[in-house]
This record gives C-alpha cells, sequence and structure tokens, in this order.
C-alpha cells in the first residue's frame, strides 16, 4: 500500500490538485484519497480503481498459483 499512496500522492502533485479537488474529479468522497494517500489497507477495490482510472491504470487480483514463492510470475 505504501507504494500506491505515493503513486497517488505524486501524481495528484503532478497534476497541481488538492485532495478535495483530485477527488471531486476522481467522483470519490474526500476521505478515500486521504485513506489512500495515508496508506491505509481497509480500501474498497472499485474506490482504488476509481482514482487510478484517472491515470489510465487499474488493480487486478491476480491467482495465487500465477505467482511463484520469489514473487516473480
Amino acid at each position: 500500500m505504501k507504494y500506491l499512496a505515493e503513486f497517488i500522492k505524486d501524481k495528484r502533485k503532478e497534476e497541481k490538485l488538492t485532495q478535495e479537488e483530485f477527488a471531486d474529479r476522481a467522483g470519490v468522497a474526500l476521505t478515500v484519497i486521504r485513506k489512500i494517500e495515508q496508506g491505509k489497507e481497509n480500501l474498497n477495490l472499485s474506490s482504488i480503481n476509481q482514482v487510478l482510472k484517472m491515470f489510465g491504470y487499474i488493480l487486478a487480483p491476480i491467482e495465487e498459483n500465477t505467482v511463484s514463492k520469489n514473487g516473480a510470475s
């Protein structure tokens, strides 16, 4: 979650948006942006994807058997 938090915060700042402006543009509550940027782990995947879509990204679950023990696929 730390990488996601940094990614979203950096992208938001590149766009020169406040958290509130960013939330409005993404169509999510301000608290969603704050939780993402704070690295909270109990977030709804659809809310995260709604934010990420602004930058052309999405998160998707993967099946456990597609990842090897060392983290490579």
